[in-house]
């Protein structure tokens, strides 16, 4: 079953534009199925995929007769996984710069410039996309669709009536639990999702650690990564991650930057304005998915259960903002006033569990008062309220609302 993905239509834009279209993301985020849901739809094309160790090597050491065989024969050429070519970005700037009116659309299980290992080749060739797993939206879009328009419908007018808005609390639930992965949020029932979440999880670790990174201790990174998924929500200390798993700060960065250049976890900077004040140095850590997540630290139980319920849905909201593209910062001071998030360095954001009457906290009101947003949000899990404080609009709003920030 394919369920229409949010950044297709944006690629569909592009689908005559010169450029090279290289799809990147994680693992197992559907790369392949919307590529070949693309290429169904455009007449004169053709799929190949680098798994295919022939074609690869065609690629790699005879670019020319690649050419005669795959690039001149169709209009529009769809090549999957070309993170496995060792000579990916020189080979595509010839296809580029030899073959006109071809459209190339590639994908990678990595940033761009691990895909590519050249990206300088390629300046002004390429147009690059990031697939991430579900958004909450998709989710429901592959459970229901009729539900899916409703809730689409429904968050621009005011708020949801109490029996709609237990269900689509339901399924938020699920999805903090088990996150957005497309084969996650099909399954059957929670222990399929249990099994496939772990098998991502090992499959990273075995396949792209190795592989990418060149780690022989690999046990190195998971001690790493359990630590960062424990640590979800908070600031991080590279001397006590180093303490954790028996490493220097250098390669215990240099293993972050790659979790994050493979969409596994991501380091939130701190946004600032008066460096004598704001600037606090270590950043946060979030992961992508929140099933991912909970796979590393072996945790599923219900939200309602948990001890770490507000940072998880903390987590959840910061994959959702990067899904949409949002520029994403934290906000705190050297005398402890924190917000969760400050969205496109204008938006203050703050995530609450459990709310019984629309508050600002501390933290917040000394964030208007101090740099007088035109909006803040409140993300809670019942309340949907409009409050003018001072010269800001605050909006309390549904954790599940798609983060209407706009």
């Amino acid at each position: 079953m394919y369920v229409e993905r949010d950044l297709a239509s944006k690629i569909r834009q592009y689908l005559s534009a010169p450029e090279i279209i290289a799809v990147v993301g994680a693992r197992q985020a559907g790369k392949t199925t919307l590529l070949k849901h693309l290429q169904a739809g455009i007449q004169d094309s053709s799929f190949l995929t680098f798994e295919d160790i022939e074609i690869r090597e065609l690629f790699d050491l005879d670019i020319k007769s690649f050419i005669e065989l795959y690039i001149k024969p169709a209009r529009v050429i769809f090549i999957d996984e070309f993170q496995y070519s060792k000579r990916g970005g020189p080979g595509l700037k010839f296809i580029y710069d030899t073959v006109p009116d071809r459209k190339l659309i590639i994908s990678g299980s990595s940033s761009l410039d691990l895909t590519i290992k050249a990206v300088k080749h390629l300046t002004g060739r390429i147009l690059s996309f990031t697939l991430y797993p579900f958004s909450f939206r998709e989710v429901l879009r592959s459970k229901d669709e009729r539900l899916s328009k409703l809730f689409e419908s429904t968050l621009e007018f005011g708020p949801i009536e109490p029996p709609l808005l237990q269900r689509l609390q339901k399924y938020f639930q699920e999805f903090v639990v088990y996150g957005g992965y497309p084969r996650v949020a099909t399954a059957q029932n929670d222990e399929e999702k249990r099994e496939i979440l772990r098998n991502i999880f090992q499959v990273y670790l075995l396949r792209d650690v190795r592989d990418i990174l060149g780690l022989v201790d690999d046990y190195k990174i998971l001690s790493l990564v359990k630590a960062l998924a424990l640590q979800a929500g908070q600031a991080i200390s590279y001397d006590e991650l180093g303490n954790l798993t028996q490493q220097n700060t250098p390669a215990i960065k240099k293993q972050i930057n790659f979790l994050e250049k493979t969409y596994v976890a991501s380091l939130l900077r701190p946004y600032f304005r008066n460096k004598r004040t704001e600037l606090v140095k270590n950043p946060k850590v979030y992961f992508f998915d929140t099933g991912l997540r909970n796979a590393v630290i072996k945790d599923f139980k219900p939200v309602n259960e948990r001890q770490d319920k507000g940072a998880l849905y903390e987590n959840c909201v910061f994959s959702e903002l990067m899904k949409k593209d949002r520029l994403v910062k934290y906000w705190r001071t050297k005398s402890k006033a924190e917000v969760d998030f400050v969205v496109d360095d204008r938006i203050p954001l703050e995530v609450k569990s459990g709310l019984a009457k629309p508050i600002v906290g501390k933290s917040l009101y000394s964030f208007m008062a101090k740099y007088q947003p035109e909006r803040a949000f409140i993300l809670n899990e019942s309340m949907f309220e409009d409050l003018r404080i001072g010269k800001s609009m605050v909006h309390w709003r549904y954790l599940f609302s798609g983060l209407i920030l706009e």
